[in-house]
């Protein structure tokens, strides 16, 4: 869903969160994540790397961006564009030298 139409009282289902569409929700379900409350205290890091594994794939490294955003969300911060993580991601992962190497 778009990060401007979200509130935070309606998030009952994953589309429901900011930057999660129909394929990304089937994607965190493929690693156990049902319902957005499942991503409390959750580390995007570590969802990035199962959805990996899961899929025997390397994902493109704006998923890991997706999972920065729905976890900080859910955590209690506001919703913001997947994209505004980016800066975040590449300084505490490089250009994906460290990310998920399947």
């Amino acid at each position: 869903m778009n990060p401007i139409k979200v509130v935070r009282e309606k998030t009952k289902k994953l589309t429901d969160l900011p930057n999660i569409g129909k394929s990304l929700a089937d994607d965190l379900r493929s690693i156990g994540i049902d319902t957005p409350q499942m991503l409390k205290g959750k580390d995007p890091y570590e969802l990035y790397q199962r959805l990996c594994e899961v899929t025997s794939s390397r994902q493109d490294p704006c998923v890991l961006d997706v999972f920065m955003s729905v976890t900080d969300f859910m955590n209690g911060n506001e919703p913001k564009v997947w994209w505004d993580y980016t800066d975040e991601r590449k300084k505490r992962y490089g250009n994906g030298k460290k990310i998920a190497e399947i």
